[in-house]
């Protein structure tokens, strides 16, 4: 059964960091292309920032200059890094593995505030 397991949220306060983990139960890992998106209330789920499976990869322009996307293929696990949080970036962050098939993880929750 394919897992994919985020943690690493947590309560920041604005212009704080955080780092953001996806462990994937995948035999393929290296093979998924993989992604981090978000939701925050009300709102529709987003894409935040992609990787491709060469690590190409791509970032909203919403968190461009401030988040690093990133993956490691022997620990199959991908990564978040999130600086210069705003309170805009509260959501729940969801991670994505892409390639025959589409899964999704149930998401950790990010809130900046005060």
């Amino acid at each position: 059964q394919v897992q994919l397991v985020e943690s690493g949220g947590d309560l920041v306060q604005p212009g704080g960091s955080l780092r953001l983990s996806c462990a994937a139960s995948l035999s393929d890992f290296r093979r998924y292309a993989m992604g981090w998106y978000r939701q925050a209330p009300g709102k529709q789920r987003e894409l935040v920032a992609r990787i491709s499976s060469e690590s190409s990869t791509n970032y909203a322009d919403f968190v461009k200059g401030r988040f690093t996307i990133s993956r490691d293929n022997a620990k199959n696990t991908l990564y978040l890094q999130m600086n210069s949080l705003k309170p805009e970036d509260t959501a729940v962050y969801y991670c994505n593995a892409r390639w025959i098939f589409n899964y999704w993880g149930k998401g950790t929750l990010v809130t900046v505030s005060a």
